[in-house]
């Protein structure tokens, strides 16, 4: 009978145990679930943030221009004035027509370099005009004023920037945008940015400028390709304080919805005569290295910035020659047989990075039979600095050359993180 009893207990103790055991172990598969589930949440967002083509791609793309109800009433029954160029479009409307479609009161037009209709030449001088169509003043950003001045800014209650930018630093038009955020912040002019994409907004990469090399082609301390739109890149101008006298301009960006820095987009409209089509603007980053230098990069030719050449490189299956024409009267080597190389396919493809490869290789063919660098104070301002020739002069290899470039990179991304809007 105890025996019997005892071996009941026993077996209840074991159900008891086994129970508890049960109960331990459904709890702890519960919370690993839990931090499973909520791993993969976390993991969701990070490929939402690090790997954009995560994102709904069903959502159209709506750009600054086209959200007219998040900016119209800001600039009704005010003078307005218009930074802007052939690139301010929708559709078939330029911005200036949509704001007096809708009643704003625009007074004045600027525009940057290659002027309001995007025709004049790289580093030509655009004196100011009359808009044809509508009769307004169109003042010209480039040339020998490049900031509005006072008298320019005088009678206006806002301003509105839209133009479609390329996101390379020695693209001249964040530079207006700077120029422009100073002269609004001195007048204390409300400026409203309208967001366009930047087709090299998908990665970061080549020599963060040094202070020693600001001009107009480098005015903040970023690198070559810096991976934000002009919106963004207006927010980093102002809260990094690199307006003078600690000026900070009241700015508003009217962002795009459906966009992501790492989406496709082929701009509709040439953001400049010598910057056509999508593969010129991959390449860009890398051949305006060689606006400094003896080589040139097709300017005067059906395809500039997708082909380089010279005279003096050894005959290859391809050549050009470049001519006068719109956006290039007089072109580097004009009339000139070039031996060269066309890259259009390789600008067909997404850049991943800054491609030196094409400068080191022009650089070793041209060593012993002519002259490569002819304007090294320019080459070191595109750069950056003045270690980038030193290095391709001293034989490094390219990637010798990116790793002096990892350090100040980390710190601008870290920088950067704080103003991005997609």
């Amino acid at each position: 009978m105890m025996k019997n009893i005892t071996l009941y207990f026993l077996r209840l103790h074991r159900s008891a145990l086994f129970f508890c055991l049960e109960g331990i172990l459904a709890i702890t598969l519960i919370q690993c679930a839990q931090i499973h589930e909520n791993s993969e949440i976390e993991n969701i967002e990070l490929v939402q943030k690090d790997i954009p083509e995560a994102k709904d791609k069903m959502m159209p793309l709506s750009l600054g221009i086209q959200r007219t109800e998040l900016y119209r009433e800001a600039l009704l029954n005010k003078r307005v004035g218009v930074v802007s160029n052939q690139t301010g479009m929708i559709g078939d409307v330029h911005l200036v027509d949509t704001l007096l479609g809708m009643d704003v009161k625009v007074t004045k037009v600027f525009a940057p370099e290659h002027g309001f209709r995007g025709k004049a030449d790289a580093g030509e001088h655009v004196s100011a005009t009359i808009d044809a169509k509508t009769g307004l003043s169109i003042m010209s950003l480039y040339g020998n004023t490049k900031k509005p001045s006072k008298e320019m800014m005088s009678g206006l209650d806002a301003m509105v920037f839209d133009i479609q930018d390329v996101g390379v630093r020695f693209y001249t038009y964040i530079s207006t945008l700077h120029y422009v955020m100073e002269a609004c912040a001195e007048a204390k002019i409300p400026l409203i940015v309208l967001d366009r994409p930047n087709p090299n907004a998908h990665y970061i990469d080549g020599p963060v400028l040094e202070k020693s090399q600001t001009s107009f082609v480098g005015m903040h301390p970023v690198p070559v390709v810096y991976g934000m739109t002009i919106g963004e890149y207006g927010q980093m101008i102002n809260g990094e304080g690199w307006l003078p006298n600690n000026l900070k301009c009241d700015l508003t960006v009217i962002s795009m919805s459906g966009y992501w820095h790492n989406m496709n987009y082929s701009l509709p409209v040439a953001p400049s005569p010598n910057l056509r089509t999508d593969e010129s603007i991959q390449l860009y980053p890398g051949l305006c290295f060689f606006e400094g230098t003896s080589v040139s990069v097709g300017r005067g030719t059906e395809t500039p910035f997708e082909i380089y050449g010279h005279p003096n490189f050894p005959k290859t299956d391809f050549s050009f020659t470049p001519k006068s024409s719109e956006g290039a009267k007089h072109p580097l080597l004009e009339n000139k047989l070039c031996n060269g190389y066309n890259l259009h396919e390789a600008g067909g493809m997404k850049a991943r990075r800054l491609d030196l490869s094409y400068l080191i290789e022009a650089q070793k063919l041209l060593k012993d039979n002519a002259e490569f660098i002819t304007n090294e104070s320019f080459f070191n301002k595109l750069a950056g600095n003045t270690t980038l020739l030193k290095q391709i002069q001293s034989g490094m290899n390219e990637k010798e050359i990116r790793q002096k470039w990892k350090a100040d990179l980390d710190a601008f991304k870290k920088i950067r993180a704080k103003y991005l809007l997609y």
